[in-house]
């Protein structure tokens, strides 16, 4: 008898390139490297114990992820996060991610549901330590990327979860939850474990209206409206902000 033989998939190996931009995406993500300041080829290559060249390659596609921005004669930096970031971010996700939500609480499957009910749970008991221990706000906000990605990515439609990865990883990821209270972060908390029900009561309308409202929510906090009075009173055409600001959702 003829055994036949299995061909054993390749395994998948990774570029210095790739290896060089995720570390330096990380080290954005954890704050390692601040907005505005510049990544210098030479330092990370030494201390990467790799040469100039995958640094550069790196660099180059972070430069049009728009992690970094590139600027003349001085290097690849890290972009900042203002205030019309935020606002264009919220317009976006305000349209795709209720829909992926809706199209999330009818493909969901129990693995997944169980996942998103343990990060969750995991939130919510970080949420209660803020006030005593604020280191944990990082932490939150890396479990709640988490949370939003796997919901995302619960809808099925590869399309959709690679627009809204391109744009939710640029805002939930990099923002820590500094502009919200106690009080702030509990409702969003609440408004997690009410998505997660709405699915798993088989109501996808429901889980699709209350993540608009959770996103709304955040947009209220963290984009302010045109006609509002900026800090001290100066009119927002007036003054420019172009501090950090925290996207929460």
């Amino acid at each position: 008898m003829t055994r036949t033989l299995q061909a054993q998939p390749a395994p998948v190996v990774r570029t210095a390139t790739a290896e060089v931009h995720d570390v330096i995406k990380q080290r954005i993500l954890d704050g390692h490297y601040r907005a505005h300041e510049y990544i210098r080829e030479a330092s990370v290559a030494r201390e990467l114990e790799v040469s100039r060249t995958p640094v550069r390659e790196a660099l180059r596609e972070l430069v049009s992820e728009g992690w970094l921005e590139a600027i003349p004669h001085h290097g690849a930096r890290v972009v900042a996060w203002t205030e019309k970031d935020a606002r264009e971010v919220f317009e976006l996700r305000l349209v795709l991610e209720p829909m992926a939500v809706r199209l999330a609480s009818e493909r969901m499957d129990a693995a997944r549901l169980q996942h998103l009910e343990a990060l969750a749970a995991r939130m919510e008991t970080l949420v209660e330590r803020v006030e005593t221990d604020p280191g944990v706000r990082n932490e939150i906000a890396l479990l709640n990327h988490d949370f939003h990605r796997e919901l995302i990515l619960a809808s099925d439609n590869q399309r959709l979860a690679a627009v809204l990865e391109s744009v939710v990883r640029t805002s939930v990821i990099r923002r820590n939850f500094g502009n919200y209270d106690l009080a702030n972060l509990r409702r969003s908390m609440r408004h997690h474990r009410e998505i997660l029900e709405a699915i798993a009561a088989d109501s996808p309308a429901w889980a699709e209206n209350l993540m608009r409202a959770h996103l709304l929510a955040a947009q209220a906090l963290h984009v302010r409206s045109p006609d509002a009075p900026a800090p001290g009173g100066v009119h927002p055409l007036i003054h420019k902000r172009h501090h950090n600001n925290n996207d929460p959702a």
